[in-house]
């Protein structure tokens, strides 16, 4: 405190910043609950999904594995070439607390079959709808999970900056505004004193 003038436009400063410094803890402690409500909601469908997706692959690959075995692997590899590239989606985002969420717009469309039916038999209409639902279960847990992450980074920040605010700067400013008090109480003690002083020495 060595380097801090104990005077009143000190003290006034400090209170102030003191004030401003809770307040802001306060907001920000308020936005950490929040974003980690948000974000706990996101883990939940993470998990659903994510079971989902295991169960629906577990599926598709027994699929294929059949339609390996009964129609052969070139067979199938020819039949998976004339599947195109997907693209029957959009990206939008919306603002949580201010950290932008993706959301992945999609129509699921039953897949339609580019092959001739002599060729395969149904463990490749199996493999190929099964594998269909697994792209859409992707395109929304791609969502959620870029969600949790997006949060979880500003849950990080968020807290890194009430950890900065209630351990060190209310902190420090409490202690200016207690020494500087002490000191200005102690300075009006003096002078109260001094005064009955020269109050005494006036009347004699």
């Amino acid at each position: 405190m060595d380097n801090i003038a104990p005077t009143k436009s000190t003290l006034l400063s400090a209170k102030s910043s003191l004030e401003f410094s809770k307040k802001g803890y306060e907001l920000l402690d308020k936005k950490r609950n929040v974003l980690i409500k948000e974000m706990m909601s996101y883990v939940s469908k993470a998990y659903k999904l994510q079971k989902e997706i295991f169960i629906t692959f577990s599926k598709a690959y027994k699929a294929l594995e059949n339609a390996n075995i009964t129609t052969g692997i070139i067979n199938v590899e020819d039949i998976a070439m004339t599947i195109e590239e997907s693209n029957d989606y959009d990206i939008l985002f919306k603002s949580v607390m201010g950290v932008e969420v993706p959301k992945v717009i999609f129509k699921e469309k039953e897949i339609e079959p580019r092959y001739g039916f002599y060729r395969t038999n149904a463990a490749i209409d199996e493999a190929m709808v099964e594998f269909n639902k697994v792209k859409y279960l992707t395109y929304e847990l791609t969502e959620v999970e870029n969600a949790v992450y997006r949060l979880a980074m500003e849950v990080k920040k968020t807290q890194k900056r009430t950890n900065a605010l209630s351990n060190i700067q209310i902190p420090k400013f409490e202690e200016i505004v207690k020494f500087v008090t002490e000191v200005l109480e102690e300075k009006e003690r003096e002078d109260f004193f001094r005064l009955k002083v020269v109050k005494k020495k006036y009347k004699k």
